[in-house]
């Protein structure tokens, strides 16, 4: 074993490191573990997508009370050099096991550095986090959550004061600042009881909550009244549970039917495999009450309430649930056309999506005379593009997205936002029954007017050493020598945004990629308009491939069609697929 792993260890299992911890990896040791304890011991739990994420346990790469409290004080040193103690930070947590506990420790030392605390009392969706943060006018914020993770893990989210998750050179500075926090010894924190009787951490809740619907209010395309819209939610035991239904009450959205066994937050998410709207088996049951009520539309949110999942009735009559890409479709179109029409889209409009989300949605933007800005995976690119847009005027945001269940259709909040896309996606099926239309037909007429678009995702979990060691094995190799062909089609151009260069392979010439930061990714378009991804996630033990496909409008045989593209698609698959044994 690593001469530094084993001091990591050495130092775990002795004060000042409480009994319970110590005992943990004393067991461990005792047991022989060592695959276990290297894992948990070969790193510190480093900021990926704008914070940490792992399994929560004893050890300097899990998530517990010293890495958060370690974590917390690198970013309370952060904000003190800076001069911003006294802006706050706000601090949200979701339903997870230790949400709670991580939350009381952060808000704890922050008040005990003399940062004022912005504190939810309940339960609360990241996008309020993003939203109050804005709204007090703070310094950052903090969300305990690791979104719609397997319940062993858990996580811890940092924002700044624009709402957004931190970015590049950002988070690479707060991480320095962590790294300097060498001992537990150097945590300085008050009792949360003590803080709060001080003044230093302020409760707050359904204050912001009537904040956020003033605010949703404004960017509404009905009126306030009542609908006979049959809706089915189902938080998956998440922060959704009582805000969703709420908002859509507001509206006069009173039709709605929880699934009653998941409406109940609970961080072990006792009725699903993964509690993640992605995923149709997290859904079944919402599909089964559904049938019974006979409902119009389901919906459901991740634990933290920023992803959303879509059903409805299909022409045959039973339900279809629709992936991330036809969601935040049907949502740009909808708002682009209702403002079209209402006369409030601005000239000088743009749509944010991610470079793995359909290029449908770019179609549809420049048809409203919008533009269709391409950023890269993670939500907090498109708040740093909306945040660019603020300072130079030079765009006005009106929607955002990602693949990946992921959407914003509102501009005061600036990570993806569940319960607005909840409100919007309702009244869009308002609206369309008002006009005798229904949400089957109006995707079906997307695909009739801007080409049938179809993507697939395959992702491949590679867990511990072996697999991070594989995960950089692939996007290596695919780096060194692309492939010249997928499924006997032609590769006609590759782009490395990690180098930044994109290489057109008929001609071998090469140019930068401008507007993106460095990031592992690697995309390969194909001479019929195929694309095909590879991204290493960055909060999963994950390697991603994505996978679209299209074809013109105008489609005379739509099944045919959609049946040849789900061929192709399988075709791409199978052919990556063994692409990668060789690897």
């Amino acid at each position: 074993m690593d001469t530094a792993i084993k001091a990591r260890i050495d130092e775990w299992t002795s004060p000042p490191f409480d009994d319970y911890t110590i005992g943990e990896i004393r067991a461990l040791v005792e047991r022989g573990d060592e695959k276990e304890l290297v894992d948990r011991f070969r790193a510190t739990l480093e900021f990926g997508t704008g914070g940490l994420r792992g399994v929560i346990g004893a050890g300097t790469n899990r998530m517990n009370d010293y890495t958060v409290g370690m974590a917390t004080q690198g970013l309370a040193n952060y904000i003190v050099r800076r001069n911003r103690a006294s802006d706050g930070v706000v601090i949200a947590r979701d339903s997870r096991r230790m949400s709670a506990e991580f939350a009381r420790a952060a808000a704890s030392i922050l008040a005990g550095n003399g940062i004022w605390v912005y504190f939810f009392e309940d339960i609360t969706p990241t996008p309020l986090c993003s939203f109050a943060i804005r709204e007090f006018r703070a310094a950052g914020g903090i969300v305990i959550t690791a979104s719609h993770n397997p319940p062993e893990y858990n996580g811890y989210k940092v924002y700044w004061d624009d709402g957004g998750q931190v970015v590049p050179p950002q988070d690479g500075e707060i991480i320095q600042e962590v790294n300097l926090v060498d001992s537990i010894t150097k945590i300085k924190r008050i009792a949360f009881d003590d803080g709060v009787a001080s003044g230093k951490i302020r409760v707050v809740g359904s204050d912001v909550t009537a904040a956020y619907l003033a605010h949703l209010e404004k960017h509404a395309l009905r009126p306030r009244g009542a609908s006979s819209v049959r809706i089915v939610y189902t938080p998956l035991h998440g922060t959704g549970y009582r805000i969703v239904p709420e908002v859509l009450a507001h509206f006069g959205f009173t039709g709605v039917s929880l699934v009653a066994s998941q409406a109940k937050p609970d961080g072990a998410f006792p009725t699903v495999k993964s509690p993640n709207p992605e995923e149709p088996d997290a859904l079944a049951l919402s599909l089964e009450l559904a049938r019974e009520v006979n409902a119009d539309i389901i919906l459901a949110t991740d634990p933290d309430a920023d992803r959303m999942g879509v059903g409805f009735k299909a022409p045959g009559g039973d339900y279809v649930l629709i992936n991330g890409n036809q969601i935040g479709t049907m949502l740009e179109y909808y708002l682009l056309s209702r403002m079209k029409e209402n006369g409030t889209l601005p000239a000088n409009g743009a749509v944010v999506k991610t470079v793995v989300t359909t290029d449908l949605q770019d179609r549809i933007a420049e048809s409203f005379g919008c533009a269709a800005e391409n950023v890269l995976t993670g939500f907090k690119w498109i708040a740093l593009k909306m945040g660019e847009f603020d300072k130079t005027g030079a765009r006005t945001f009106v929607f955002g997205g990602e693949e990946s269940y992921g959407y914003l259709p509102v501009s005061f909040v600036r990570d993806k936002d569940a319960v607005s896309s909840c409100y919007f996606f309702v009244e869009m099926a308002d609206w369309l029954a008002r006009e005798g239309k229904t949400l089957a037909g109006l995707l079906a007429m997307i695909y009739e007017r801007f080409g049938l678009y179809l993507e697939d995702l395959h992702s491949l979990t590679l867990k511990g050493v072996d697999g991070m060691e594989r995960i950089s094995r692939i996007m290596s190799a695919f780096r060194a020598a692309a492939p010249s062909e997928f499924a006997s089609i032609p590769v006609t151009r590759a782009d490395d945004l990690k180098k930044l260069s994109r290489t057109f392979t008929d001609t071998g010439k090469e140019e930068r990629i401008d507007g993106l930061p460095a990031s592992d990714v690697l995309q390969f378009f194909l001479a019929d308009g195929s694309k095909i991804t590879m991204r290493p996630s960055g909060t999963e033990p994950k390697i991603k491939f994505y996978f679209s496909v299209n074809r013109g409008p105008g489609e005379k045989d739509k099944k045919a069609a959609e049946v040849a593209l789900s061929e192709k698609l399988a075709a791409l698959k199978k052919d990556l697929l063994a692409k990668l044994e060789k690897v």
